[in-house]
């Protein structure tokens, strides 16, 4: 699962992209609890969500014209310049160049070799999330990509994961691991064929983030009651909890999950 230490390869950051800031700040608030700290000039108005003063968001005005609204996850690297370097070589693109955050640190934004969206985040001042793995937080990552295996031969070349298959009764998923995570349990996200999962598919390939929750069926009716959509119910997976998909009030994707008891 993920790791605070946020070894290389690993989901370090997210943010939220939306043409309404105000009206996300009220949804996200009402679903987790989430309070905003608005960016100044200096940061472009790149805001923080935190949950009981802990970051666990960062959150930007993304015009309509500029982009559709949508979630991006960032993966830990000590040298943004050379993993984009990496990224060329293994056949992705870069949407933005690596660029300094003040002295927050440096960022970079690029599609895959199966043209899914991913930031990496080299940590200065700001080292990563301040929460992760609590109701409220990340848990996890799924990259939906038309092209599973090259996939995860883009990522092992550029930040080194491994990937181990798991059988459920619905047929197999792809973990996947940081580097140095020798054990299935080190995972932190997981790859589905684009094609397998209808809600999904209409966005193209990206990256999914979860949220952990205490209550799914409640938060599926909190964000109904809050404008947003539901594109899956409340569903249990065996042995990994009860899951739910939806879009924020503006189209960002984005999933929640009450693990199982371990």
């Amino acid at each position: 699962m993920l790791d605070p230490s946020f070894v290389t390869g690993a989901p370090n950051w997210i943010d939220l992209g939306t043409p309404d800031v105000d009206a996300a700040t009220t949804f996200y608030d009402g679903l987790f609890g989430w309070d905003l700290v608005p960016g100044g000039p200096e940061t472009g108005g790149y805001g923080m969500y935190q949950l009981r003063g802990k970051t666990v968001a960062g959150v930007m005005t993304v015009p309509e014209e500029q982009g559709k609204p949508a979630w991006s996850v960032y993966f830990q690297t000590p040298d943004a310049d050379a993993t984009a370097r990496t990224v060329e070589q293994a056949g992705g693109t870069a949407a933005f160049p690596p660029m300094d955050v003040l002295d927050y640190g440096r960022m970079g934004g690029f599609t895959d070799s199966t043209g899914a969206y991913f930031g990496v985040w080299q940590p200065r001042k700001n080292t990563g999330l301040g929460m992760i793995m609590e109701p409220g937080a990340l848990i996890w990552a799924e990259l939906y990509t038309p092209d599973v295996p090259a996939a995860a031969a883009f990522f092992n070349t550029v930040f080194g994961w491994q990937t181990d298959k798991m059988s459920y009764p619905s047929g197999t998923y792809t973990m996947i691991r940081p580097a140095d995570g020798k054990e299935p349990d080190s995972s932190f996200g997981g790859a589905v064929p684009l094609d397998s999962v209808p809600a999904q598919a209409e966005a193209g390939p990206h990256w999914l983030p979860y949220f952990a929750v205490e209550d799914a069926d409640a938060t599926v009716a909190a964000a109904e009651r809050l404008g947003g959509r539901v594109t899956m119910p409340a569903t249990d997976v065996p042995q990994v909890g009860r899951i739910a998909t939806f879009t924020d009030p503006a189209g960002a994707a984005f999933a929640v999950i009450k693990p199982a008891p371990m």
